[in-house]
């Protein structure tokens, strides 16, 4: 990067959209010069949300903010079936790319955005919130210093009522979090999966190779990890019980991630068990909230994003290749869940 600010250019200001919107306007070394929204219906108010000036290029022509030499880079926030091709042209036009997740639908697709970025000396970042989340920041920390004993097993349940999209499934929107957060925990990744679910809101949808009986609003998953772990996640968007609870079991204790407790969304019960003839005793009670700094996890990611652009170095956290993992996990949890839940092989 020669120029002293980041020329950016947004895709998509949905839900999502709005939140990168926000933090890329704030942001000094950002000079975000087009915004690309389809809804042509809303670029009224998206220019008085954003106080965005009558000459800003607000536009629906992808393809001349992608082709314009003058932008350095781009953030994508629009449905997951069109990153594909939104990334390539992007990459291909030496744009750094910033991409919500799921990186793509399609493992092959996910490895040939990887290439294409590193054949054009361009950053491919994909937003995964979690791994920013000063909570799963400080949680790696605190399980560096094995607290817990021998990790056993994780849980995690993420449920709501809505929001509900219409190009993915439950599974790949919401597992992905818990997927990534115990992966960025255990330093590893399943070697195999198992899924179940139900639908009801989108069953009449167009057959899709990943969603062939339409897009699942609940599902029940098992994740196999090399080291022997074991973790198994709920996820649901027709559920009005919120939950954002996730922990890691050891034979010394558990480490709790709880969104819903806003005081001590961190925390460590200890406890374990001592044999007493043919009794277990639990023993060594305790419970620790971990003090956790403050930040938003979003802004962090753009800040990430922005530095990965001025160092021209890949990023550590949440690269293209980590991406692709995730949607190899993903990936397989669909074949499961299309086939009645047979364990199948992340590959």
């Amino acid at each position: 990067m020669t120029r002293d600010r980041i020329r950016l250019a947004q895709f998509g200001v949905g839900r999502w959209g709005n939140h990168l919107l926000r933090n890329f306007l704030a942001l000094a070394a950002v000079d975000v010069v087009a915004v690309v929204e389809p809804r042509r219906d809303q670029h009224e108010a998206i220019r008085e949300k954003f106080q965005l000036a009558p000459a800003f290029n607000l536009t629906t022509d992808a393809e001349a903010v992608l082709a314009d030499p003058a932008v350095d880079a781009v953030a994508i926030a629009t449905p997951a079936a069109t990153h594909y091709n939104l990334i390539k042209t992007a990459l291909k036009h030496g744009k750094h790319v910033l991409a919500e997740k799921p990186l793509t639908l399609d493992v092959a697709e996910c490895a040939e955005l990887c290439q294409l970025a590193a054949d054009n000396h361009v950053q491919l970042v994909i937003d995964h919130t979690y791994l920013f989340h000063p909570v799963v920041r400080q949680g790696a920390a605190v399980l560096s210093e094995q607290p817990l004993g021998t990790l056993r097993y994780g849980y995690a349940t993420r449920t709501n009522l809505g929001p509900v999209r219409p190009d993915v499934d439950a599974l790949w929107d919401l597992s992905i979090h818990d997927i990534a957060i115990f992966n960025h925990w255990l330093g590893e990744t399943p070697i195999a999966v198992t899924a179940q679910g139900q639908t009801w809101l989108q069953s009449d949808l167009p057959a899709e190779p990943l969603f062939p009986a339409g897009l699942a609003d609940v599902a029940w998953l098992r994740l196999f990890y090399p080291s022997g772990f074991e973790a198994t996640i709920h996820v649901s968007w027709a559920n009005p019980d919120k939950q954002r609870r996730l922990g890691l079991v050891g034979d010394r204790g558990a480490l709790i991630f709880d969104e819903m407790q806003a005081d001590a969304p961190l925390v460590i019960q200890c406890g374990e068990f001592t044999p007493d003839g043919i009794y277990f005793i639990p023993t060594n009670l305790s419970q620790e909230a971990i003090a956790i700094p403050p930040g938003e996890p979003l802004k962090q990611v753009c800040e990430h994003f922005v530095d990965c652009v001025v160092q021209q170095q890949p990023s550590p956290i949440s690269s293209g290749q980590v991406g692709t993992g995730l949607v190899k996990v993903l990936v397989a949890l669909s074949r499961s869940l299309n086939q009645a839940g047979q364990r199948v092989a992340v590959e």
